[in-house]
C-alpha cells in the first residue's frame, strides 16, 4: 500500500502528499449564475480535509452557453472569482493541492438551460446545435485562457482543460461529430488543433509554475483510441502539461474497438513516453486493492469519482486499512448528507440506477 502514500511532484506547481485525487464530479450545487455555494464549499472541502492529495472541483463552465448542467459552478465572470478565491483557501488550508476543471459542454448544452441554440463544431440535427464560425472558434479558445486567468487569481494551484466525455474538446476531436472543413476540421492535427491551442494559450499567460492539464477518453461519441492516443502522446511530448487525466469508465476494461482488444485499456496510455508528465486514470476504483493495481500497472495516482462521493475520506480510510473498500450500494439519502453532498447533489445521484436506495 505504501506508494499509495507516498507524495507525487509535477513538473510545475506543489506536489500530491499522496496518489489520491479527487475526480471532478457533477453535482449541480452552486448557485445558478455559476457563484459558489456554501454546500459546494462544504463538499469539496470535506474531500481536502479527507486526505486527498489533489482535490478537483466540478466542471467550471468558461462561457455562458457552455453550461451543461443546473447549479454547475462558474469561470466565465469575474464575478466568480471571489468564491473561487474562498474555495481555493479551503482546500489549500488542508494541505491538498487545489485545481479547477475548465468545461464547455457544446452540443451537450441543454437549450432550455442556456436560452439559446447549443454550439457544436459542426451542425447537428441531433441534438439541435449549430455549427461555431471561425471567430467563435477563436473566442472560445480565448475564454479557456481567460477562465484559467482568473483561476489563477483565485489563488488555485493549476487548471485541467475538460476534453472528453464528448463535451466540446472531445466534439472536436470526434470525426463523426467535427465535419469542418477549416483548420479545426479534417485531419486529426486540424481536430485537435483547438486542444493545443487552448492548453500552450494557458501555459503562456498563467504563471510559470501553474499546474495545467487535460481529461482526455479514448471511447465513445466517434472516438478512435488510435487517435486519442496520438494526442495524448503529443501533449506528453510538448510538455506544456503537467498530468493527464485519463477517464476511462472502468480502469480494467478491454477495449471496445475490436483491433485493440486483447490488452486492458489502461495498457494504450501507460505504454507512451511521458517525460516528466504525471499519467492518472479514473473508473471504477472503488478500493485500496484496485488503486494499489493501477499504480502497479503503470499509472502514477488514481481519480477517485463515486467511491469518493461515498467517503469524503477515503485516503484516510485508506491509510488505516489495507483492505479498505467503498461501502455496497445502494445507499441512503441521509448517508449521502452525511458526506458532503447538497440536496440537489442528493438528487441527481438519484438518477444513477442503483445508487440511492429508494
Amino acid at each position: 500500500m505504501q506508494p499509495l502514500f507516498s507524495p507525487l511532484s509535477f513538473i510545475r506547481g506543489p506536489a500530491m502528499k499522496n496518489r489520491f485525487m479527487l475526480a471532478p464530479l457533477t453535482n449541480t450545487q452552486s448557485h445558478e449564475d455559476g457563484r459558489l455555494s456554501d454546500v459546494e464549499y462544504n463538499w469539496l472541502e470535506m474531500r481536502a480535509t479527507g486526505g486527498f492529495g489533489l482535490t478537483m472541483t466540478c466542471a467550471a463552465h468558461v462561457q455562458p452557453n457552455g453550461q451543461g448542467f443546473p447549479g454547475q459552478l462558474g469561470a466565465f465572470s469575474d464575478d466568480h472569482v471571489e468564491g473561487l478565491s474562498r474555495m481555493a483557501a479551503g482546500i489549500k488550508a488542508k494541505d491538498s493541492v487545489a485545481i479547477v476543471q475548465l468545461h464547455h459542454a457544446g452540443m451537450r448544452s441543454p437549450a432550455d438551460l442556456i436560452g439559446a441554440v447549443p454550439v457544436c463544431p459542426s451542425d447537428s440535427e441531433d441534438p439541435g446545435a449549430r455549427a461555431l464560425t471561425g471567430n467563435e472558434v477563436g473566442a472560445l479558445i480565448e475564454d479557456f485562457i481567460l477562465a484559467a486567468k482568473r483561476v489563477e487569481a483565485a489563488g488555485f494551484d493549476g487548471v485541467e482543460v475538460h476534453g472528453a466525455h464528448g463535451y466540446i474538446l472531445s466534439q472536436f476531436l470526434s470525426p463523426e461529430i467535427n465535419r469542418r472543413d477549416d483548420q479545426y476540421g479534417g485531419s486529426l492535427e486540424n481536430r485537435s488543433r483547438i486542444i493545443f491551442d487552448i492548453v500552450n494559450g494557458i501555459r503562456a499567460r498563467c504563471r510559470p509554475d501553474f499546474n495545467v492539464s487535460i481529461r482526455l477518453s479514448p471511447e465513445r461519441f466517434g472516438l478512435q483510441l488510435s487517435e486519442i492516443r496520438q494526442v495524448a502522446q503529443q501533449l506528453m511530448t510538448d510538455g506544456a502539461i503537467d498530468f493527464l487525466d485519463m477517464s476511462l469508465w472502468d480502469v480494467f476494461k478491454e477495449p471496445e474497438e475490436a483491433d485493440f482488444k486483447g490488452r486492458s485499456l489502461l495498457s494504450y496510455f501507460t505504454d507512451l513516453d511521458r517525460g516528466g508528465v504525471k499519467l492518472g486514470v479514473a473508473g471504477k476504483v472503488n478500493s485500496v486493492r484496485a488503486a494499489t493495481e493501477c499504480l502497479e500497472q503503470g499509472v502514477d495516482f488514481v481519480l477517485l469519482g463515486r467511491a469518493a462521493i461515498l467517503h469524503h475520506d477515503f485516503p484516510l480510510q485508506a491509510q488505516q486499512d489495507p483492505d479498505f473498500t467503498a461501502v455496497s450500494l445502494p445507499v441512503s439519502a441521509d448517508y449521502l448528507r452525511g458526506q458532503g453532498l447538497g440536496d440537489d447533489f442528493v438528487v441527481y445521484m438519484s438518477n444513477w440506477k442503483g445508487f440511492v436506495a429508494a
